[in-house]
């Protein structure tokens, strides 16, 4: 570490609030959630904040929507309500509250702001992206659509405003194959357009008959993963039940033993309470579900994303004090994306999606992105 690396240690130290009796007795009992987690030095550092943040809602009446993928300290400390981005969806539009905090990236809190254009939404940092959402626009929406004519659109959540506005139809991880069935059916049409994920596109083809085009789009913390990951998994904690994510290669799929969203792989570990488990996702989520499941022991391989890191406590708290950064939609783009999601939401889906690969997935193109 350099000396100017030591000074703005130092200097953030400086900055961080105070731990009280004040903030101890609002706090403490967050902290029997999260103890297991959290040793005692890096909550008192954590705690200032979440007794502040805490209390500055209730003065905004507002709320936050933390996602899975937050760290402990967001999801335990002061989400008030968390879960995937289906979820998410669901609260923002259901919330009595005037403020949305979105402790999450900037294609949820879109979403939020898409479903809620009456609330003020806000993100702790403008630079919360996803690697998935920016590797598509509406102008490739459009263009795809030109070379499939009467093929239906079904576009994943994790996408832009803009993206979503050229869709018939949005979709999460956890619905995906029952929502490219029905968008088939409704628009009687034997392809469906499955944007922007490649992998999850493949993995959906291969529990369908529906063919697909896709995007070459990705999440860059899921593609890292590959199958010879899940295998030495296994080798070294023989027995572990292995629980990826449907954004993974299709051939991380063929080894696992289950494959969901994160409220799927969530729901799986507490109703079947495996003596080892592996997420096969972003860590933060690891932590989460171990704590809500104290019985269960689990492997933590570990890809971070950058992003969801951007939001922090001390953003939040930042936030909510300035009112910054509130999300904006230009309301023509806003009521028509509207209807792509309203149109998911509105659907009563009957199942959890359960990828497997009991046949060869028909992914008739997979659209190159431009350079």
């Amino acid at each position: 570490m350099t000396v100017l690396d030591l000074e703005k240690a130092r200097a953030k130290k400086a900055a961080a609030l105070p731990y009280t009796d004040e903030v101890a007795a609002k706090t403490d009992h967050l902290y029997k959630r999260v103890e297991t987690l959290i040793p005692p030095p890096e909550w008192r550092l954590h705690a200032p904040y979440i007794a502040a943040i805490n209390d500055l809602k209730k003065k905004k009446n507002a709320v936050i929507l933390a996602h899975n993928y937050m760290t402990p300290e967001i999801y335990f400390g002061v989400g008030d309500f968390a879960g995937d981005s289906l979820q998410l969806a669901k609260m923002a539009a259901e919330t009595d509250a005037g403020v949305i905090v979105q402790a999450g990236v900037h294609f949820m809190a879109e979403t939020s702001k898409i479903l809620c254009p009456d609330k003020t939404v806000l993100i702790p940092d403008m630079d919360a992206g996803c690697s998935l959402a920016s590797s598509i626009t509406g102008a490739d929406v459009r263009l795809m659509k030109e070379k499939y004519p009467g093929a239906p659109v079904v576009t994943y959540v994790n996408t832009s405003a803009d993206v979503k506005a050229e869709t018939d139809i949005c979709c999460t991880s956890s619905n995906a194959v029952e929502i490219v069935e029905w968008a088939a059916a409704e628009w009687k049409s034997d392809t469906v357009i499955l944007i922007p994920d490649q992998y999850l596109a493949r993995n959906v083809a291969a529990m369908t008959d529906v063919k697909i085009v896709t995007w070459a789009g990705a999440c860059e913390v899921h593609e890292r993963f590959t199958a010879d990951d899940i295998k030495e998994l296994r080798e070294g904690n023989p027995g572990v039940i292995v629980l990826a994510h449907p954004e993974c290669p299709p051939d991380v799929l063929a080894e696992a033993d289950f494959a969901g969203s994160t409220s799927g792989m969530s729901n799986f570990v507490k109703k079947h309470q495996p003596d080892n488990v592996v997420l096969i996702t972003e860590c933060s989520m690891s932590d989460n579900v171990a704590l809500e499941n104290p019985k269960v022991n689990f492997v933590r391989p570990c890809n971070l994303c950058p992003y969801m890191k951007k939001i922090t406590l001390p953003k939040i708290l930042k936030s909510l004090q300035s009112m910054q950064h509130e999300i904006l939609i230009d309301p023509a783009i806003s009521e028509r994306a509207r209807g792509a999601i309203e149109r998911m939401i509105a659907l009563p889906l009957t199942r959890q999606s359960m990828y497997t690969h009991a046949k060869a997935p028909q992914v008739m193109a997979v659209e190159a992105r431009a350079m």
